[in-house]
């Protein structure tokens, strides 16, 4: 598996597998699944609440806990200093493990400084060995990475060669930040399945349009995480090693490129969703 080097040193996959939607009573499967297929990087998030699904995934895998790199975020309803402690005790917990290679905050919203000086002490710690952050953009981006004493190491965007993130891994360079993509297959979009750029590149080669898009992502040092719940569709996501992307063809996987990303993080009504969102699964809180 390749991997790229952190601005802290450390090594992370290339290429993972995201649980996003997956639910906690199919986690622990799927992840094993993705596991015994091959993945080492492994994407989760508290508010996904599938954390545990994927503990036990690691605990019954066989596969030593050196050799896979786990990422959790810590959600709005946990932001500040106080609480996204207790919620990454909380993480660890519930996800059998000593350390958690990179945490992120997962939203720009509540107290998310609080939140990251947390992260940065849970670092100090060795509870985490990579911290970072989820769907940051711009300004609240650069605010907060000049003003924190570590870096981010990631930034996790909506990235997939309809949304390259061309301006923000612009900004991202001055602090060694690296992005790690989710929805790298536009979220499913038939656009990307059916795309004609991407079908005939991918027919000099004999691999699938999904295939070309994950490839692209590598090959820009982009991390991706797709998810699947078949093992045949993992495999497929994972063969991509074997042939090489010509300079042509780069070229015109760039020019999809429409710099327009499904999620707006700047619309108050995403905010007012996200603020809410876990009510829906905690209708105490």
């Amino acid at each position: 598996m390749k991997t790229i080097e952190l601005n802290n040193g450390i090594k992370m996959p290339l290429l993972g597998y995201g649980v996003y939607l997956v639910s906690p009573q199919d986690c622990e499967r799927c992840v094993r699944d993705a596991i015994r297929t091959g993945y080492r990087l492994i994407d989760t998030a508290q508010a996904y609440y599938n954390e545990e699904g994927v503990g036990a995934a690691i605990q019954a895998c066989g596969v030593p806990r050196s050799e896979l790199f786990l990422t959790t975020k810590v959600w709005i309803s946990n932001s500040g200093e106080e609480r996204a402690a207790h919620s990454i005790d909380e993480s660890l917990r519930k996800l059998r493990t000593d350390y958690i290679d990179l945490l992120l905050v997962h939203q720009p919203f509540g107290d998310y400084y609080g939140t990251y000086r947390t992260m940065e002490r849970a670092y100090r710690a060795g509870k985490v060995r990579a911290i970072g952050l989820s769907n940051f953009y711009g300004a609240r981006f650069v605010d907060l990475a000049e003003n924190m004493d570590i870096k981010p190491a990631v930034l996790q965007l909506e990235t997939h060669v309809f949304a390259q993130q061309k301006e923000m891994r612009g900004l991202m360079a001055e602090y060694g930040t690296r992005l790690m993509a989710w929805g790298p297959l536009a979220q499913g979009s038939d656009a990307l399945f059916t795309d004609a750029t991407l079908k005939a590149i991918g027919a000099k080669h004999g691999k699938t349009n999904a295939q070309i898009a994950l490839k692209f992502l590598m090959d820009e040092g982009i991390v991706a995480i797709p998810k699947s719940a078949h093992v045949e569709r993992m495999v497929e996501n994972l063969d991509i090693d074997g042939f090489e992307l010509t300079a042509d063809e780069r070229d015109a996987i760039r020019r999809l490129d429409t710099g327009m990303t499904k999620a707006d993080f700047n619309d108050p009504a995403m905010a007012k969703y996200l603020l809410e969102y876990d009510k829906c699964f905690n209708p105490g809180n």
